[in-house]
């Protein structure tokens, strides 16, 4: 948990990890957006190496389901967590809650924001979202299954059959137009089906170069980082807490200004679109 030393009614943002990282990672997005005022809490989920559950054990494929019930728990229980804090007792906002994640930890979080996954059978199963989360974020959060999923995917990763109808809280999806899956045969298009295919997610950024690190967002000189760009990670650290601003209602202007900003450059690193 990472928390502003001063401040009251601090926003939260639950960001969950990609596959097999934990707690300790993704500084370069929740370092920042703690020191510019907000409470981020980071679980560390059941498929990180730490707890040594591969791809063949027999628990893997439900680990997607307590994932999402890890962020519901965290909300569920945020006055012990608040509590545990020193110093932070009594300057949360419930009221103001954010979902993000990146890559399987954006599948989690988007669950919370609406989306659903198709069963077997075609149909749409059952809603994980949370009312008390009012805005998310999603990085290189992977796209529709059916047939451009590989026969991996389709074998270990139920969770890879999204539907996007149902998400409708206010949305960022950031993606890479590099970020090739090893999952799909789709192309980089393929993390942009959040955006596409959903009402809620009415915000993309797609940034030119970029791979599934985005750069660097996972963590400092880390192997998962191909595309390592400093310059790209720190773009990234001002859009996506502008977007936190103004979709958690700390400052309306925030999102629309820094958007401008990022259309308007005359050496642009990537492009926005939005509905």
């Amino acid at each position: 948990m990472s928390a502003p030393a001063a401040g009251a009614n601090l926003p939260v943002v639950v960001f969950s990890h990609g596959n097999g990282w934990n707690l300790d990672g993704y500084a370069p997005l929740t370092a920042y957006w703690a020191s510019h005022g907000f409470v981020v809490i980071q679980p560390t989920h059941l498929d990180s190496r730490r707890n040594g559950f591969g791809f063949d054990h027999p628990v893997f494929p439900m680990i997607w389901t307590e994932r999402i019930m890890d962020l519901t728990r965290i909300i569920d229980q945020l006055d012990t967590i608040e509590a545990a804090v020193p110093g932070l007792a009594g300057r949360i906002d419930r009221n103001r809650i954010a979902a993000t994640g990146h890559s399987w930890g954006g599948q989690t979080a988007q669950s919370l924001l609406g989306a659903r996954i198709f069963d077997d059978a075609g149909h749409v199963g059952e809603s994980m979202s949370d009312s008390r989360v009012t805005a998310g974020i999603l990085f290189a959060a992977t796209g529709l299954g059916g047939e451009d999923l590989h026969s991996f995917a389709q074998a270990n990763f139920p969770f890879m059959r999204p539907s996007f109808q149902e998400l409708t809280t206010p949305t960022l999806v950031v993606a890479g137009d590099h970020d090739q899956s090893k999952m799909s045969s789709r192309g980089p298009d393929w993390f942009t089906d959040a955006y596409t295919h959903s009402p809620g997610a009415t915000d993309l950024l797609t940034f030119y170069g970029a791979e599934h690190a985005l750069g660097g967002i996972v963590g400092y000189e880390v192997a998962e980082t191909t595309d390592e760009n400093p310059e790209r990670v720190a773009v990234i650290q001002r859009m996506s807490t502008a977007y936190l601003r103004t979709a958690l209602h700390v400052d309306e202007n925030s999102w629309p200004a820094a958007r401008s900003a990022f259309s308007d450059s005359a050496d642009p690193i990537g492009h926005a679109e939005s509905k």
